[in-house]
């Protein structure tokens, strides 16, 4: 799609979420009604033949409104997990069902600190054919406590990386609410202990697998990085309009030369946070395998806008003075959405690290 269709998109998310106060739920229908849920499922499959470029516009307006919704468990890690995996009936009842709005998903990950070590495992069931047990443990993974499907990053018995599909119900599963100081998003604990699962529910990458599960930490990475922009955008727009009303000493405090260079610094931050992420989200977006250095700019992304949208939130509580401490303003939810971010899909010194290491084995 052209930056035309994606500046359309991107007016229409923003008026429709933001007629709803921050830190509400989304309206699920809603999205699906507008195609959101469905912008990267094939056409074929009820979707809408987009790229993760336009869901990326998306998350950062999600982020923008501060709105709770299980968009990222479903759209961002879900079908972008499914559409990289084996075509077969199963997986595209379930993109279908996303698409139109009938299924709730959650995918654990490797962990951002350390992409190298899925948090499941798969063992030969004693006994059964083509059988698997499943153990290991995820913690603080997005959506998965209203997850109808888990999708579980595992090593099968010949170390190779593969989904495993299992209900949160299930035998031998559990999957434990984590509380967050974060009111808008739904983090849980889930833990397999010797869990049953029959060979058609492990799926298998269709191409190359650990390139495949790099692809998704950093489509999870580039989603919070959206997410966090939306937060800071949202932040540096509401400190400027408090600025130009909020009187002292007879006149606009936004008149004042240190109003003006704190706001001037909130720009500067968001505007890099702007390209950054547009550019990373633009690489993830080249074709089925993406482009060989979206690692690079998704970390880059990650690792500057999460920060810089703390940072911002932190601005706008102080140049709001007293009023953004209370609980009315309404800010600290963006803070503590914009703290959570930060932590989520690997820290920024992580992804920081991870730079460096590319530019020190270079």
């Amino acid at each position: 799609m052209s930056d035309e269709i994606r500046d359309e998109l991107r007016a229409v998310a923003r008026d429709l979420l933001g007629k709803a106060p921050p830190g509400s739920e989304a309206d699920w229908r809603l999205l699906a009604g507008a195609g959101w849920l469905g912008l990267e499922v094939p056409g074929a499959l009820d979707g809408e033949d987009a790229t993760f470029a336009e869901t990326a516009v998306i998350a950062a307006e999600l982020g923008r409104a501060a709105a709770s919704s299980p968009y990222l468990g479903t759209v961002i890690l879900g079908a972008g997990t499914l559409n990289l995996l084996e075509r077969a009936p199963c997986r595209d009842e379930l993109l279908r069902n996303i698409a139109n709005g009938q299924a709730v998903l959650a995918v654990a990950l490797a962990d951002g600190e350390d992409e190298d070590a899925p948090p499941f495992r798969l063992e030969r069931a004693p006994g059964r054919t083509g059988g698997y047990q499943l153990r290991g443990r995820a913690a603080f993974v997005p959506d998965a406590a209203q997850a109808g499907r888990l999708l579980l990053l595992a090593r099968d018995p010949d170390g190779v990386p593969v989904i495993a599909a299992v209900a949160p119900g299930a035998a031998a599963m559990s999957v434990t609410p984590q509380p967050v100081l974060d009111q808008t998003r739904r983090l849980a604990l889930v833990e397999a202990d010797g869990a049953v699962i029959p060979g058609d529910a492990v799926w298998r990458f269709a191409s190359e697998p650990q390139a495949c599960v790099r692809r998704l930490l950093d489509r999870a990475a580039v989603a919070v990085a959206c997410d966090s922009l939306g937060v800071a955008e949202a932040m540096l727009d509401a400190t400027v309009a408090y600025a130009g009303v909020r009187e002292q000493f007879g006149r606009p405090i936004g008149s004042f030369q240190a109003v003006k260079h704190a706001c001037a610094g909130m720009l500067v931050q968001v505007s890099v946070a702007r390209e950054l992420t547009a550019a990373a989200a633009q690489r993830l977006a080249a074709g089925p395998q993406g482009d060989p250095a979206a690692g690079v700019a998704a970390s880059m992304a990650k690792s500057y806008a999460c920060a810089a949208a703390v940072d911002v939130a932190g601005q706008a509580m102080q140049l709001h003075g007293g009023m953004g401490y209370t609980w009315e303003s309404g800010i600290h939810l963006f803070l503590k959405r914009a703290a959570l971010n930060r932590s989520l899909s690997g820290s920024p010194a992580a992804h920081r690290r991870r730079l460096a290491r590319r530019y020190r084995e270079g």
